[in-house]
């Protein structure tokens, strides 16, 4: 399993994170044992269900939340908090206990996706780190799940690096492979998280030559006649022909980047049958997204290469999680429940358990979530919750491999309407059941 073991993330936080610790300090209550819960109100408008992404990026960065001499001498040099409480920091170590969603799951409103208890001082800081993390690498997740749905059996790339932060474009292409993209073009992406990379050329390097045809003729003879020639710098069909010319039969592939993709790829097919090509496949790049894919279904193409409408969650660019105390101990020693009660942006008080409801066929009808304790399951049900962290101790890490079979069975779980792309309401209800 690749790892990769990040620079200190303790300020990747708000200021008010650690004012409000200096606070809770100086009252007393900072050691309070308290729950705090990551989760949606709503799925984006329209969308049907929601895939969790970056749990593993953000028990990486759980691990990596150390205040070292350059973190405590910001902080005291910027007079953000007291000596109290820069003492406190300095030996900051998480020695709670966090649980959730595993990476690739299917998430619905008001799903617990991320479970922390700890005491007050201790879990108030992570809400920035685990927020930042889960919206952005959801709602990626979560879009490629939609273009994976919608491409069925032809693989999807992830291109999106050049469209959005550098350290983003990372984190996307390992959402996206969670989610079932076979490949990206993110070198980094490959190195940190082992996720597939591929690559051939661009326009400019058919630019660079006098003439198409040495350029093709360079390509081929440095990668191969297997290579993949991209042939909409000019003509398309005299850059199909030329390509045929270099590269023969054996051929691997050509690539369309503009223009009516699919009468293009129509009238590509039919030229390369026609001169012996059949076994050279056509991959369509240009602005994708789960609708031109699902568009492209009938298009004789073997594959796609989706950029931008990636790495921005295909017009929800994050999942909307909010990070809310749900619980504290009482004067008894017991937890209570909590909650906000502003208008429009309330919360369900309690420590919540989740189980995904599935009847006899094995289909989901409904995400269950236990208040105070867990659902009752009827037989059929399923638990959503693991271990992440168990006092302290990192518990719940995995390789990707497993978060991609995960979300291949959560989503083949729901119901067939799941992967309609018209506008809808969540496939299934979410339902609390409270025990107090």
């Amino acid at each position: 399993m690749t790892t990769y073991s990040p620079p200190s993330t303790a300020l990747l936080t708000d200021h008010y994170e650690l004012t409000m610790v200096q606070a809770a300090l100086e009252s007393g209550e900072a050691d309070r044992r308290c729950v705090f819960e990551a989760f949606s109100r709503r799925l984006p408008d329209g969308r049907r269900y929601g895939i969790v992404g970056g749990t593993g990026r953000f028990l990486d960065a759980v691990e990596s939340f150390r205040f070292g001499d350059d973190e405590l001498r910001f902080l005291r040099d910027h007079e953000v908090v007291d000596d109290t409480t820069i003492d406190f920091l300095a030996g900051y170590r998480f020695s709670g206990h966090i649980s959730g969603y595993a990476e690739g799951e299917c998430y619905f409103p008001g799903s617990p996706v991320l479970v922390v208890e700890a005491s007050f001082a201790e879990g108030v800081v992570l809400e920035t780190l685990a927020l930042s993390i889960l919206n952005h690498d959801t709602a990626i997740a979560s879009a490629a799940s939609r273009m994976t749905s919608a491409a069925g059996d032809r693989p999807c790339i992830e291109m999106g690096a050049r469209r959005t932060h550098e350290e983003a474009a990372v984190a996307a292409a390992r959402a996206a492979y969670i989610a079932g993209f076979r490949a990206t073009s993110n070198l980094e992406a490959g190195r940190r998280y082992g996720v597939p990379t591929t690559g051939t050329a661009a326009h400019s390097f058919t630019l660079l030559y006098d003439s198409e045809r040495e350029a093709f003729t360079a390509q081929v003879t440095s990668l191969g006649k297997g290579t993949t020639l991209l042939v909409d710098t000019y003509d398309v069909r005299q850059a199909v022909d030329l390509a045929m010319e270099v590269a023969g039969p054996a051929l691997g592939a050509v690539r369309l980047d503009s223009g009516d993709l699919l009468s293009q790829a129509q009238e590509v097919r039919a030229q390369l049958d026609a001169a012996g090509n059949r076994d050279t496949k056509i991959l369509v790049t240009s602005d994708l997204d789960e609708y031109a894919i699902a568009a492209l279904a009938a298009a004789p193409v073997s594959g796609y290469g989706v950029g931008t409408a990636l790495v921005t969650g295909s017009g929800a660019p994050t999942a909307s999680m909010v990070y809310k105390l749900v619980a504290r101990e009482n004067g008894s020693g017991e937890l209570e429940g909590v909650a906000k009660r502003s208008k429009d942006k309330k919360s369900v008080a309690g420590r919540k358990w989740a189980m995904r409801r599935r009847n006899e066929h094995g289909v989901a009808v409904a995400e269950v979530v236990g208040v105070g304790e867990a659902p009752r399951n009827d037989g059929d049900d399923r638990p959503l919750m693991t271990q992440l962290v168990r006092d302290g101790e990192i518990v719940g890490r995995e390789d990707l491999a497993a978060a991609r079979d995960r979300h291949a069975a959560a989503r083949a779980e729901l119901p067939p309407a799941a992967t309609q792309l018209s506008r809808g309401e969540p496939v299934i209800p979410t339902i609390y059941e409270e025990h107090r």
